[in-house]
């Protein structure tokens, strides 16, 4: 069974002309998958925002911010010998690694699930302190017994990790710091404690022994982390051989936790699956897709910033329905529906 996801006729939801840039001299490059939650009796995304400088014919240039939060444009010449600079996401300058864009998290909200606006008295999210120079990434949300935690890839050049943030009312915040460090990301938060235990799956990352496959962790206090476990591998010749990581939250079903996952192949594809994980010990992977259930096919998934690309850390969830919003190409936010059943027939022991 190949791609079962219903999109929406509206796509995209989102693109970069339909925001403002935080400041003059900076435009929105890119609109990234966001963290999805329900709250004041409507749908909110947390939309990942990416902006850079206009850019020239001769120069590449993109900010960071410095460790007391104020942002600093480089600009580094095309024709410079230190200068590598043929990925679309990442250049790197004598020897270190940036960010072509600087991210930060930006609410919206909606009432139909369709149509999202900007609210005007809730304020965006940006990267603070030494381990968020290069930005705040693709926030997952997680309500448990009234608050949300907000986990979110930290970039700096540092290296990449995780931070998190909660909040009960999305007008103040409060700072957890790092919570996983370098290298890791794809951090969800499971929205119900298990036999008095908080759970997480994480990627961690492995440039040697090893890959980029997703674990699962627990907490006592949804701070400190351990018991890691790695769950889920990559397979070789397949939709998913070179990297996997979580999407949201996994959802509780009676057959156990269904966890929709990204996987890529080395040539930057990305796809979606399904894996279910046992109710009671997260740690044991009862089936999982073999194809994906959903790979880019429409003209704003495979055309973009970075093309070929469907990618999602948020949904809601109403019965049989799993309404996911997902990043397209890297560029646009976009939204699909699945059912439930039709996911659980995808999988395979």
């Amino acid at each position: 069974m190949a791609d079962i996801a219903k999109r929406f006729p509206q796509n995209p939801l989102l693109a970069p002309k339909d925001l403002k840039a935080t400041s003059e001299g900076l435009h929105i490059a890119c609109l990234l998958n966001p963290g999805v939650f329900r709250f004041d009796g409507k749908i909110w995304l947390l939309v990942r925002v990416a902006e850079r400088p206009q850019q020239s014919e001769v120069h590449v240039s993109f900010p960071i911010l410095t460790a007391t939060g104020d942002t600093q444009i480089m600009e580094i010449a095309l024709d410079d010998a230190d200068l590598i600079a043929t990925d679309a996401r990442v250049v790197r300058y004598k020897g270190v690694d940036y960010l072509t864009t600087l991210s930060h998290l930006r609410l919206l909200n909606s009432d139909d699930g369709v149509h999202f606006t900007e609210p005007e008295d809730y304020n965006k999210l940006f990267g603070s302190g030494p381990l968020q120079t290069f930005g705040i990434e693709d926030c997952r949300v997680t309500c448990l017994q009234g608050t949300y935690y907000l986990t979110f890839t930290a970039v700096s050049d540092s290296g990449v990790g995780v931070g998190m943030r909660t909040t009960t009312d999305w007008k103040a915040f409060q700072s957890h710091g790092m919570i996983l460090p370098p290298h890791n990301k794809d951090v969800a938060i499971f929205e119900e404690k298990i036999n008095g235990l908080y759970y997480a799956l994480h990627r961690p990352s492995s440039v040697d022994i090893g890959g980029n496959y997703i674990w699962i962790a627990q907490s006592p206090d949804g701070d400190h982390w351990g018991n890691h476990k790695c769950i889920v591998k990559t397979r070789p010749g397949m939709w998913d051989s070179a990297r996997v990581g979580a999407g949201a939250a996994p959802i509780k079903t009676e057959k156990g936790w269904l966890e929709i996952y990204h996987g890529a192949t080395k040539e930057h594809r990305y796809c979606l699956g399904a894996v279910l994980l046992d109710l009671n010990d997260p740690s044991i992977v009862l089936a999982r897709t073999t194809e994906p259930i959903m790979e880019p096919t429409e003209a704003y998934e495979t055309t973009g910033f970075f093309g070929h690309v469907v990618f999602t850390n948020g949904h809601v969830v109403d019965g049989d329905t799993i309404t996911i919003y997902y990043g397209a190409a890297d560029e646009y936010v976009c939204g699909a529906k699945f059912s439930i059943a039709e996911i659980f027939e995808a999988l395979e022991i």
